[in-house]
């Protein structure tokens, strides 16, 4: 069971992706924007970030930078999930440090893969 932390300022959202990942078995923690997921990062050191990119406060490009330069948490995988879906967007999330790149709405199938395939082996 991994622990995974889920940074998104939509209720609904938190919701739909707590049930997918905890639908897997593993644990989840959630944050409401990218200030409050960069301190539950840094507290929690999970194993896994979901993280949306247009919220309030500090944003999922900038929070993804301070978790990814942070030796604290450099090494967890950062996956955006948002709806920004340009190619200009998905290059500047890769930049910031995130791993991969899902678009809302979100595809089940598309973001299980997706934590499967970053989630260190068990």
């Amino acid at each position: 069971m991994a622990r995974i932390l889920i940074v998104d300022d939509s209720p609904s959202q938190l919701v739909g992706l707590k049930r997918i990942v905890e639908k897997l078995g593993h644990q989840t923690f959630t944050a409401e924007d990218g200030a409050a997921g960069v301190e539950v990062a840094k507290r929690e050191v999970p194993d896994l970030i979901l993280m949306d990119v247009v919220m309030p406060n500090l944003n999922g490009f900038q929070a993804t930078r301070n978790i990814s330069k942070d030796a604290k948490t450099s090494h967890i995988p950062i996956v955006l999930v948002t709806t920004k879906d340009q190619e200009t967007d998905r290059v500047w999330g890769m930049r910031q440090g995130a791993k991969a790149y899902v678009t809302k709405p979100i595809n089940e199938g598309e973001l299980v893969e997706t934590i499967q395939k970053l989630l260190p082996a068990a």
